[in-house]
């Protein structure tokens, strides 16, 4: 029986302090053009879309399993597999909800048992990488994404919660029954329910077991 779902974001959540397609365009050699491209996402002035265009073009003609193994080096914040493993024990969903391109989502399902992961695709031609994006996703998608997860575990958006620390969380910390700041900037941490801060993820499991145990969910602040 699941009772619920917790979505977890990637770039600035469980990444911390840089993103995923930073460290890996640092890999890839075209670390200053997706630099530039996230600032101005992190502005307001380029779309998601934008953004993954210019990176994907970075990654033409290197293979899937390159990229795999730069993703060993990826910088992560601790505590990560003790909080899924948590929240199998009582029964909600570890899903990834991201903006990091699904090579990202697929291999920290892998190593951490989240049981999905959203997020663009590029496009492979010949076994190796073309530079362009298959299918694009943005954080409108990133809430899309959550509650049809939600309605295939037959729970409600309000009770599932989600965490955070960007614009791009800010359309599923609407739509969901307890949001979580965590290491997040201001916009995050005033749309959120509740914050957390640190460099371990099981920040959040008090939060999340003081939700659970509410009969209703917290009022925003």
């Amino acid at each position: 029986m699941v009772r619920g779902a917790v979505f977890f974001d990637v770039d600035g959540t469980l990444v911390p302090r840089t993103s995923s397609g930073q460290h890996l365009a640092d890999l890839l050699g075209h670390a200053d053009v997706v630099r530039e491209a996230e600032a101005g996402y992190a502005a307001g002035t380029f779309s998601n879309q934008e953004v993954s265009v210019r990176d994907a073009r970075g990654w033409a003609g290197h293979t899937p399993a390159q990229v795999h193994g730069f993703l060993g080096s990826l910088p992560l914040v601790e505590g990560i597999a003790e909080t899924v493993a948590w929240c199998r024990e009582h029964d909600l969903a570890p899903v990834l909800a991201t903006l990091a391109w699904q090579p990202v989502g697929t291999y920290l399902c892998g190593r951490f048992g989240f049981t999905r992961a959203s997020g663009p695709v590029l496009e492979v031609v010949d076994g190796r990488y073309s530079g362009e994006v298959a299918e694009h996703f943005d954080e409108e998608g990133k809430r899309d994404f959550a509650l049809t997860v939600a309605a295939e575990l037959g729970v409600a958006p309000v009770g599932c919660a989600a965490v955070g620390d960007s614009r791009s969380d800010l359309p599923l910390f609407a739509a969901v029954g307890l949001a979580i700041a965590f290491n997040a900037t201001p916009a995050a941490s005033a749309a959120a329910h509740v914050e957390a801060e640190g460099g371990d993820l099981r920040a959040v499991v008090p939060l999340l077991s003081t939700w659970l145990d509410a009969p209703h969910p917290p009022p925003r602040r």
